[in-house]
């Protein structure tokens, strides 16, 4: 990628602008972040302050409505040889040339409101920066879709002798979600507490500052009054408060399964050559595409819950933008696999991995101290928890050392479970217990080796090996063999050492 100032970059003929309608969505975005606050003020305004900010923010409105069309108009781009170049800017004028083979991840997206007008969001990320290398508000669907394939096939080296774009592949499919499994998603997720917790921060934006104290006391004199007519009856009472808390979670769940199936409804995993294409949405479309060989790490998971449905969920880590983009979301985590059961979830690694073998059967085991290591760290925290609780509550606060023999349970199970695999191939962790991973990448796409220790680990004759990729990060579990003994360590931090020095680094 190429960025240049050019005190006058010239128009081509074939020079081409974002769909008409872009400046709509632009101005959309730039008012998604203060939308609330101006809908509170118009509803609850009225005295004379509050007309004064209302029309202050009318300006403002104006103002990035104008904007927002001034960027449509001195916004152009064209396809050039195996490169995008875009030129902006007014009084500041850019010209930015992207390679294709640059480009790792080309995302198009579609809210409600695309979908409205068949037009399409695009954003190309690359391996580095904070912010995509492109983003493209908005296109028509169509030349959204014809950008995404012609990169797909020039990034491949299957270049066209025009720019004609690429007639339409559906590709292989390799994963597809039908709605039963996403039903069986909703169940396994919590994302319906997304929904409690957007209705509890709109709730304390828009209702009076002591709406929630009334409530709360209303509901506490109810129950006081039902109580009081059991006349005792204790079991009567606890029959009541687990019904309403059955209640409860049943509507977190119904949440959950709702938004599942609006967010993973025709699901498709389809590959196209050395390019795999995620596609998702019921209401906003998603569809993000990415090389194989820009796939940095991979995690499994699988909680309590996903063992109870026999069923794990498979993510990947890539080199591209980070979280911190202009238009403030933030970047999601790659889901190749949602949710799928464990025999397909290696068969997806087997075939993207090129054959190579997983799951792996040699794990090798922790330091046979690395249980009490695990307690230790625990037991800080639960001698803290209870101090605090006691400091407040009194004798009843030492209910906070209950939390010890929970962390010894947890860490003897961690402890067993716990392992790593490392061949010609591939580097692999595993952990938890009550909540499982396996994370692992491939030795030719580590980037860094740190040999670490802590003064209780050099006491325990211990070490811990930090293992860095390209798209290390975010939510997925870091990629660290701890709590080994240190001649074991040492032995494994050499080794793969001299394996990533020789190997040249594929991202």
């Amino acid at each position: 990628m190429t960025t240049t100032s050019d005190p006058a970059p010239q128009a081509s003929p074939d020079d081409r602008r974002l769909h008409p309608w872009s400046w709509l969505f632009v101005l959309l975005g730039s008012l998604r972040q203060f939308l609330l606050p101006l809908v509170v003020l118009v509803v609850f305004g009225g005295r004379r302050e509050e007309g004064y900010q209302l029309a202050a923010a009318g300006v403002a409105v104006l103002v990035l409505a104008a904007v927002s069309v001034w960027r449509y108009f001195t916004y152009r781009f064209r396809i050039e040889g195996d490169s995008l170049v875009i030129r902006s800017g007014l009084f500041e004028r850019s010209l930015r040339q992207v390679p294709f083979s640059r480009i790792h991840n080309v995302e198009v997206r579609q809210s409600l409101l695309h979908r409205l007008f068949d037009v399409a969001e695009v954003k190309l990320e690359s391996a580095g920066g904070t912010r995509p290398e492109a983003q493209m508000r908005v296109l028509q669907l169509g030349d959204a879709l014809a950008l995404e394939r012609l990169i797909r096939h020039r990034a491949g080296h299957q270049a066209e002798a025009s720019d004609a774009p690429v007639a339409e592949e559906r590709g292989r499919v390799l994963l597809a979600l039908p709605v039963p499994e996403l039903v069986r998603l909703g169940l396994i997720s919590n994302r319906g507490m997304v929904v409690v917790g957007a209705a509890f921060a709109l709730a304390w934006q828009v209702l009076p500052d002591n709406a929630f104290r009334r409530a709360f006391d209303l509901v506490r004199l109810q129950l006081s009054g039902y109580a009081g007519q059991l006349e005792g009856r204790w079991i009567a009472t606890a029959l009541a408060a687990a019904g309403v808390l059955a209640l409860a979670l049943a509507l977190v769940r119904l949440f959950s399964v709702l938004l599942a199936i609006l967010r993973y409804h025709g699901f498709e995993l389809r590959e196209h050559g050395r390019r795999l294409t995620v596609e998702r949405g019921l209401l906003s479309r998603l569809r993000s595409s990415v090389a194989r060989r820009r796939i940095q790490a991979w995690t499994l998971r699988e909680g309590v819950l996903h063992r109870l449905f026999a069923r794990r969920s498979l993510s990947i880590d890539i080199a591209g933008a980070q979280a911190g983009e202009g238009d403030g979301r933030a970047r999601e985590v790659p889901e190749l696999a949602p949710i799928a059961t464990p025999a397909a979830c290696d068969a997806l690694l087997r075939h993207l991995l090129d054959g190579a073998a997983w799951p792996p059967q040699d794990w090798r085991g922790l330091h046979p101290r690395a249980w009490l290591r695990l307690v230790l760290g625990d037991a800080v925290f639960a001698l803290a928890l209870a101090g605090a609780l006691s400091w407040q509550l009194g004798a009843w606060g030492l209910l906070g050392l209950l939390w010890l023999p929970w962390s010894w349970l947890l860490a003897v199970r961690h402890a067993r479970f716990a392992g790593y695999h490392v061949d010609g191939r591939l580097v692999a962790v595993r952990g938890g217990w009550w909540a499982r991973h396996w994370r692992f990448a491939e030795i030719d796409k580590l980037q860094a080796l740190q040999l670490r220790q802590s003064p209780l680990d050099r006491r325990m004759g211990m070490a811990s090996l930090w293992l860095d990729t390209a798209g290390a990060g975010g939510l997925a579990p870091p990629l660290r063999i701890r709590y080994l003994p240190l001649a074991e360590a040492q032995a494994l931090h050499r080794g793969l050492a001299r394996e990533v020095g020789r190997r040249p680094l594929r991202w």
